[in-house]
């Protein structure tokens, strides 16, 4: 496939978010500063590229929206810092995470064609078949060896479900990246499991790019990796068979069966890492309640609404690289203002985040409709895949203050938006089509 300018750097931010952790902890910690300042640098170049292009008009109702979203940010940032809230370091930081890479995402989705997003879609895949092999090597490894070193600290710092048994992380520098990661792949994974094959090398890399997910999410020890790829497998199977003609039923119903199959003669496999997982499940149930964390994911820590104020803390402020600007060390796992991302939202806004929760809810509610429809339409379940993973990584991730979930949403809304632009992709490509 050739690939337009767009594409090209699209796909270099990607692999930059995936690799990045990989040379901090294996290589040199020393590396993220520049490495994070490179894929800025790139995630800019696509914008202005996009911008120069014509393809950011604002008679766009995306673009047009976001462009006023942002002057308010800039504005309602500008007062914070003259209401002592804030300081123009932390502003710029916050502009970054509020701001960059959702137009990052615009640009990418409006500049793309359709060829680049074919690509992307198997270069998550080929990423997906890269990563489970690592991550089982990590699962069996013992904490203390050099694959699962951490950026910082020792053997006790290794994050483990069960004692000797890691959390794996994959190239990422933390846990979470993983299944952020994994929640990313899956409407990839499902969308070519799903996509018209013609040959037997097609349908063998499906069944592969399947057995990576599986294999991936049974060794992660995440509840989170765990919890979302059981659910988009779930949306899958459901999918598959409500969005299939009626001719086509047995077939999905078929699909449905095998990849069932599949999934239980890996679990087979791999019991003793269910086993651990499930450890781990009762571990943190003793902790926390389930239900309660759940709560506090979707809607903030209770005692965050005792601190709200109009203004905010200042945009920026509760990140982890804000954290390193102002104190000179990694936030350790200490959150300045809180851990789930409504609670960041809101304290670092004011009332300005509360109305950008609002906003996320009611675009999320507007894509997952539209992508509903095209799937209808379509009878593919992918569209819809694509945007139940937008509604779950836009709600739950910690975009606003960790470096890498806040450049794989960018990836994951870039990547829902062009759902609409192609709404009848073929993934595999006809040999007409590509004459």
């Amino acid at each position: 496939m050739t690939l337009s300018r767009s594409g090209m750097l699209f796909l270099s931010v990607f692999m930059l978010i995936v690799i990045e952790g990989a040379l901090r902890k294996w290589v040199s910690n020393s590396l993220s500063l520049p490495l994070i300042l490179l894929r800025d640098l790139l995630a800019l170049w696509l914008v202005f590229h996009a911008w120069r292009n014509g393809c950011l008009r604002l008679r766009n109702k995306v673009v047009a929206a976001l462009f006023f979203w942002s002057l308010l940010v800039m504005a309602w940032g500008l007062v914070q810092i003259v209401g002592g809230q804030s300081s123009p370091v932390i502003l710029i930081i916050g502009l970054r995470f509020w701001l960059l890479y959702t137009w990052f995402a615009v640009a990418a989705a409006y500049s793309m064609n359709e060829a680049d997003y074919r690509f992307a879609i198997f270069t998550i895949g080929w990423t997906m078949l890269l990563m489970a092999p690592l991550a089982v090597v990590q699962h069996f490894a013992p904490p203390g060896t050099f694959i699962n070193a951490q950026t910082e600290g020792d053997e006790e710092g290794v994050f483990q479900v069960v004692a000797g048994v890691v959390r794996t992380t994959g190239t990422f520098s933390f846990t979470s990246g993983f299944a952020f990661f994994m929640t990313l792949a899956a409407p990839m994974v499902f969308g070519v499991l799903s996509a018209r094959k013609r040959n037997l090398k097609q349908y063998l890399f499906a069944i592969a790019l399947l057995v990576a997910f599986f294999v991936g999410a049974l060794v992660s020890g995440s509840r989170t990796a765990v919890v979302s790829s059981g659910a988009m497998f779930g949306a899958y199977l459901l999918g598959r068979l409500m969005f299939s003609k009626m001719r086509d039923k047995p077939v999905a119903f078929a699909a449905v069966v095998v990849a069932l199959v599949l999934l239980a003669v890996f679990a087979f496999f791999f019991q003793d890492a269910i086993l651990a997982t499930q450890t781990r499940f009762e571990q943190a149930s003793e902790a926390e309640d389930f239900w309660g964390r759940v709560v506090v994911i979707f809607f903030g820590e209770p005692g965050v609404y005792d601190q709200l104020d109009f203004l905010g803390h200042g945009f920026g402020y509760g990140s982890n690289l804000a954290n390193f600007v102002r104190t000179g060390a990694t936030a350790d796992g200490v959150f300045a203002l809180a851990e789930a991302e409504p609670g960041r939202i809101m304290l670092e806004g004011g009332m300005l985040g509360m109305v950008y929760i609002l906003f996320k809810f009611v675009a999320i509610a507007l894509g997952l409709w539209k992508a509903f429809r095209i799937s209808t339409r379509t009878n593919s379940p992918f569209p819809a895949l694509v945007w139940l993973t937008v509604a779950l990584a836009w709600i739950t991730w910690t975009s606003v203050g960790q470096l890498t979930a806040n450049g794989l949403l960018g990836v994951v809304l870039a990547l829902g938006l062009l759902v609409f632009r192609y709404p009848r992709l073929e993934i595999f490509q006809s040999r007409a089509a590509k004459t």
